[in-house]
């Protein structure tokens, strides 16, 4: 009599699973195609050690509750630095709304640059501030602030393509903008007004890390919008 077709099966798979290692893969390739294993055989939860590093050996159970105990202070540590990151935020948040009301106040050119001066080396705790204007006949003011030197070069190299520059100048750059060598990074950020570019700000930290390119530019970008167009107001460039 010749055998169904799904026990000549069987007897071809008991055969060759001898020939067949036994391997990590196979081991929770099978557990994953029978989650009742650990209902069947209760007591293997247990009765199974486990090596471990710190408290010699444990059962499955208690690895399980180790690494969930780990997870759980993953966790509370990232829910930490989102609230601190967020807290931050929350501080920048209102002092640039300070900082906005404060220069819509000015009432001049040399106002506005003492108020942007001010509050980024003072408010900010940043090491320096320069404003660069694109050479007009109209610009006419003097202030500790602006930078005398033809910077073109630098706004040419960094910022044509750019909005922003994060990170550190050639000191030939630092020379040029702030009028001395400094180390740490800088921010460049590029004032246009009516699509033409009237110049950059340029602020200093001692920080190397400080400015890096992967900060966020959405306070920068309202920002640099505002008082660009204060410049242009004040100074008709």
């Amino acid at each position: 009599m010749k055998e169904e077709p799904s026990k000549m099966n069987d007897v071809q798979q008991a055969i060759n699973s001898d020939d067949i290692p036994l391997t990590d893969e196979l081991v929770v390739s099978y557990l994953q195609d029978n989650p009742e294993f650990f209902n069947r055989n209760n007591s293997l939860m247990t009765s199974l050690r486990l090596n471990d590093e710190q408290r010699g050996t444990v059962s499955l159970v208690e690895r399980q509750q180790q690494q969930l105990r780990q997870k759980v202070y993953g966790l509370e540590d990232e829910i930490t630095q989102l609230m601190s990151v967020a807290n931050h935020n929350e501080q920048l948040f209102v002092l640039y709304s300070d900082l906005y009301l404060r220069l819509l106040d000015c009432q001049s050119a040399e106002e506005l640059l003492d108020c942007l001066h001010q509050a980024t080396t003072e408010l900010l705790s940043l090491s320096s501030f320069k404003l660069w204007l694109v050479p007009s006949d109209n610009t006419e003011v003097a202030h500790h602030s602006l930078s005398t030197n033809d910077c073109a070069g630098v706004m040419q190299n960094r910022l044509t393509n750019d909005e922003y520059y994060f990170g550190r100048l050639q000191e030939s750059e630092q020379t040029l903008i702030f009028s001395k060598p400094c180390s740490g990074s800088v921010v460049l950020i590029k004032l246009t007004h009516d699509e033409q570019a009237v110049g950059f700000l340029a602020i200093g930290s001692e920080d190397a890390h400080h400015f890096d390119p992967r900060m966020d530019t959405l306070l920068l970008t309202q920002f640099k919008r505002l008082v660009a167009k204060l410049l242009h107001q004040q100074l008709a460039l």
